[in-house]
Formats: structure tokens, sequence, C-alpha cells
């Protein structure tokens, strides 16, 4: 199991009230993410913990295209994967974003 980190400092907070989300599941090809708001408004954290070990860069720029391009500002992601491939981690990571933005 490889536990990777990444922080980013964003432009501005993501929008919305919600405080946590949960997306996708953990298993073959996929994966589930966590959201929380738990930190300040500039800030953004990346937790992934993934059986696939070796991909540090590729998930190092996913998740780096993805701050830049979403701001994810305040929120912490939790992410435990199941091999999942580039393209499904921007989905989840979307959707967690999206669930976050949308009324409790």
């Amino acid at each position: 199991m490889e536990v990777l980190n990444f922080r980013y400092t964003t432009l501005q907070r993501a929008p919305g009230a919600t405080q946590l989300a949960i997306v996708g599941v953990v298993a073959s090809g996929n994966l589930e993410v966590l959201a929380e708001r738990v930190l300040g408004d500039t800030e953004c954290q990346l937790e992934i913990k993934t059986a696939a070990e070796g991909f540090g860069e590729v998930w190092k720029a996913v998740t780096a295209d993805f701050a830049e391009r979403h701001s994810p500002g305040g929120l912490k992601f939790s992410i435990n994967d199941g091999g999942a491939r580039p393209d499904a981690v921007w989905l989840r990571l979307a959707q967690a974003l999206r669930t976050l933005q949308e009324a409790p």
C-alpha cells in the first residue's frame, strides 16, 4: 500500500456550503473520495491510499491539474484507490466537488 500526499495553494475557496461529500466505491478500476471542508480558504490537500504502487508522478499530474482548474480551496480529499485510471480519478474529484456545491 502506497500513501501519497499532495498540498496545493488555490486562488479561492470552493463554492457551496455542504461540509462533507463521499463519492465512488473502492473497487477494481474505481476509487472512493471523501471531501471535507477542514482547511483554510486557499489550501487544498489530497491524501491517496493506493495498492497500485509506482504511479506517484501520474497522481501528482492529475491532482495538480484538478487543483489548478477547479481551485478547490478549503478542501481535504481522502482517496482510497482501487487502481483507477486518471480519467476516473478526475471524474470522482469533480463529482465530489459538485456534491459539495449542492444545497444540503
